[in-house]
């Protein structure tokens, strides 16, 4: 058992240095990175939710649960780490004890001997050789080869996920091996429960003691060995998340990853424009360097599930932005570069000529680290950080390279500059004049006050109606209708008129961050002149900038969306639907209202009070609710590669026959109302079919057809 001993505690003592050795490597790659202060203000300030979150989304597997059974055979997986450790526990305990004793039997104290745990040892590995079967039946199923383009796995490491079932699989095999020789031998901490590993000794026990002795020694050392070999696999692949995920999650931004968009930081402060000097301040990410530890942090973290890549709308509709792709492509160039990024100018100058190469790539271009057409094809909707189960947070590393490509290259589609001009000039992105803001209330039957100074202080809300809800004609129809329920329930409401301007929504997602606060200061000047408390809010885009962006800058109100006011309207009895509206309906999820704020009840629970609606969900909703292709500043730019967006969105709807589609979002409301002429021009869609916002639903039913048109 002495030498038995020496060769375990041998091996694990190399494996440790060649392990800790590439850990420190990672974390001076790592730490080459920005910093970034907030992530751990954040986490200190928010133990609690932190705790929650580790318990829900780490240990309770909650994203991956939603995709059964894939996430039912990894929670196996998963928890068949954390409670195989305490086998681990006692093989080293017999070698610790075999080194000085001779002997070969250990027990964990107290509870080593306890019948639960022998058989939660064998029962979680037994769940996880079945979680492996699953695996590989999963992989196989939706393999490239069979799937193509289709398969979640494309572009990921295969070769690597099947070393590693493998290895996880000898695992599970040398444990067994080792404990059913350890029964026969008298060296088994547990007289019962272990169920699994008894079956084992049964079927070893014919070959009497001294084999099953000789058994216990060799699957000792092979399962130790195994997960010794594994142990290095896993700090050089894919498979980090199992140490990393878990860090990860602690320091991303929101339990879900979406809503504000980080301020632009440089050197871990925020960046003050005033101040800012392009020569020596960050201006978002023009290198792999400009990244934060927090980035390479996500990098290293991608188990390349692909989840993201099949909920992307863009890579839906044949574009050639894959969430995971960009993500895996910044870490093999940060690898790549890895070797000048930690040298010093000498040895820089040694350095071969590949990594020499690689360290002179620009991160954007036609030959660099991202092509421009994947950098441009994203909306923001975050389809992509709601799937992804170990927090990647992809909308901020991309928008971060947009800021650099507009602030500093000024390279963009050509477009959306009429669109910045336009904001910057005129405070809308069609250019149109201030004036026109309110010329939709000289078509009400009643007064809407326009709050030129400060809110009277019987006001309670401000009506925030938004660039699209005053000046587009599909819009404004939504914002007569809301205007009209807020009057009918006797809320006291007024609006801004020619002094509201454009939140800044469309800059920022572009990536023109000095626009956004122009407008976004300008904004909360106006607001705070005025005495704005509370807000309501038509546009999902308005609303998640005044509700989570305004606060960076200084301006904290309450906001609403619509929907979430006229729900609540609804459920007090201060709004009553009476005309029944005999539709078959389905609702389309605005990205930014579902996604980005969760507000996913409150439209559906005012179709379901209108009398004679009949909903039916498309088959992507709520949170894997499919986006319109407006979002990310997209709505001002052309849709040239593949499918269009609001095209494949509308072909869903259309599966379910619906005889009206609806939205809360002004964005969704003209992308979808697109899509829909060009489906009834080729004849694929009834001539009656319209989309309407939500509210114009329920005026109609409020009202009944005298309804404002």
């Amino acid at each position: 058992m002495l030498v038995v001993a020496i060769i375990g505690l041998v091996m694990t003592a190399v494996t440790l240095v060649l392990a800790t050795r590439r850990v420190l490597w990672l974390k001076r790659l790592a730490t080459v990175g920005q910093p970034a202060p907030e992530r751990v203000e954040y986490a200190k300030a928010n133990v609690g939710t932190e705790i929650k979150t580790q318990l829900v989304e780490v240990l309770g597997q909650r994203k991956l649960l939603k995709w059964t059974p894939s996430g039912v055979a990894h929670a196996f997986v998963m928890w068949a780490f954390i409670i195989l450790a305490t086998v681990y526990l006692e093989a080293y305990g017999v070698l610790i004890q075999g080194m000085f004793t001779g002997e070969a039997y250990f027990h964990i104290p107290i509870v080593g001997t306890w019948p639960i745990l022998g058989f939660l040892q064998d029962f979680i590995a037994v769940a996880c050789v079945l979680g492996l079967v699953a695996f590989a039946v999963i992989r196989i199923r939706n393999s490239p080869k069979s799937q193509g383009r289709d398969s979640r796995f494309s572009g990921s490491h295969l070769g690597g996920a099947w070393l590693v079932l493998f290895m996880i699989f000898n695992v599970i095999w040398t444990m067994f091996l080792f404990r059913g020789a350890a029964l026969n031998s008298g060296n088994f901490p547990y007289q019962s429960g272990a169920f699994a590993s008894e079956v084992t000794a049964k079927l070893l026990k014919p070959l009497g003691v001294p084999a099953n002795e000789l058994l216990e020694k060799i699957g000792l050392l092979l399962h130790i060995g195994v997960m010794l070999v594994f142990l290095i696999i896993v700090v050089h692949s894919k498979h980090m998340h199992i140490f990393t995920a878990p860090i990860n999650v602690l320091f991303s931004r929101r339990p879900d990853g979406l809503g504000a968009v980080p301020e632009m930081r440089s050197g871990g402060k925020v960046l003050d424009f005033e101040e800012a000097d392009p020569d020596v301040d960050l201006f978002g990410r023009g290198k792999i360097e400009d990244f934060t530890w927090k980035g390479f942090l996500d990098f290293y973290t991608c188990t390349e599930c692909g989840r993201c890549q099949s909920q992307c709308p863009a890579w839906n509709t044949e574009k050639p932005l894959s969430p995971k792709m960009l993500v895996l492509d910044l870490r093999d160039h940060a690898f790549a570069k890895a070797p000048y990024l930690l040298a010093s100018e000498e040895e820089r100058a040694n350095l071969p000529e590949a990594v020499l190469k690689e360290a002179e790539r620009p991160l954007v271009g036609e030959d660099g680290v991202i092509h421009p057409d994947v950098l441009w094809s994203c909306t923001n909707c975050g389809a992509c950080v709601e799937q992804c189960p170990v927090d990647i947070e992809h909308i901020d590393h991309i928008l971060d390279m947009r800021r650099y490509q507009v602030m500093i290259e000024s390279s963009f589609p050509s477009e959306a500059g009429v669109m910045l001009k336009n904001l910057e000039n005129k405070g809308n992105p069609w250019g149109m004049s201030e004036m026109k803001r309110a010329e939709w209330i000289e078509e009400l039957d009643f007064e809407v006050p326009i709050v030129d100074e400060k809110m009277p202080a019987d006001m309670e809300y401000l009506f925030w109606v938004g660039c699209a809800g005053a000046l587009e004609d599909r819009a404004k129809k939504t914002t007569k209708a809301i205007a009209e329920l807020l009057h009918i329930a006797g809320v006291s409401f007024g609006v801004l008129g020619p002094m509201e301007a454009c939140t800044g929504d469309p800059a920022r997602r572009l990536g023109m961050e000095f626009l956004f606060n122009m407008l976004a200061q300008q904004n909360i000047e106006t607001l705070n002149e005025a005495g704005v408390k509370k807000i309501v809010a038509s546009c999902p885009h308005c609303f998640n900038t005044l509700a989570n962006e305004y606060p960076q800058l200084g301006g904290t109100y309450e906001v609403v969306h619509h929907t979430q006011l006229l729900a609540k309207l609804v459920d007090e009895g201060r709004l009553t639907p009476i005309t029944p509206i005999e539709e078959k309906i389905t609702y389309h999820d605005p990205c930014f209202l579902g996604r980005h704020n969760k507000v996913y009840a409150q439209p559906r629970d005012i179709m379901a009070k209108v009398p004679g609606v009949q909903t039916q969900e498309m088959h992507r909703c709520k949170d894997r609710g499919f986006c319109c292709g407006a979002g990310g500043a997209r709505m001002w730019m052309e849709e040239r590669i593949g499918k269009r967006i609001n095209t494949e969105r509308i072909e869903e709807a259309l599966e379910t026959d619906p005889d009206t589609v609806s939205t809360a979002c002004p964005f969704c409301l003209v992308m979808l109302g697109d899509a829909i002429s060009e489906k009834k021009n080729s004849g694929a869609a009834k001539e009656s079919l319209e989309v309407v916002d939500v509210a114009q639903l329920l005026i109609k039913s409020v009202k009944g057809e005298a309804a404002t048109p």
